[in-house]
């Protein structure tokens, strides 16, 4: 059965495309579901408009990551910590902290899930993570950790 895909399915499109499928898939799934409609004439027009609504949003949400990252790429952020005497910190840096601090810094706002933690900062010092702002544009950043 011809389909066009009216949201993101794993392993089988994105919106806007067409794609065939096995009738019990889309009888029992895709159609219910609502990710996906029969392909006619007027649909196929309109599978067309949302495919490209789709490209030029996702140009666009590049071109903003990549902005992202030539603002911050050789940056550091400074985070204040409470630590002991041995430069050990009496919890850890969480990616909120992080967050926080690149916003009071830069001024840019991140989420949550754009920062790659590899393992938890327990210790002062400069720590590298990976911001990843878009499936295409990841780079590292310098946090400087210092006691409070």
């Amino acid at each position: 059965m011809k389909l066009i895909l009216t949201d993101d399915v794993t392993e089988l499109g994105k919106r806007g495309d067409v794609v065939d499928v096995a009738d019990g898939y889309a009888r029992n799934f895709l159609l219910p579901k609502k990710f996906a409609i029969k392909a006619n004439t007027g649909a196929l027009e309109q599978a067309e408009s949302i495919r490209e609504a789709r490209i030029e949003s996702d140009r666009r949400a590049k071109e903003l990551a990549e902005n992202i990252a030539t603002q911050l790429v050789g940056s550091r952020v400074v985070l204040a910590a409470q630590a002991g005497d041995e430069g050990q910190l009496y919890g850890s840096v969480a990616v909120v902290d992080i967050v926080k601090g690149i916003s009071r810094f830069t001024g840019i706002e991140l989420d949550r899930d754009q920062i790659e933690l590899g393992e938890p900062i327990k210790a002062i010092g400069l720590h590298e993570i990976q911001v990843k702002v878009h499936p295409e544009v990841q780079f590292p950043l310098t946090l400087d950790v210092i006691p409070a």
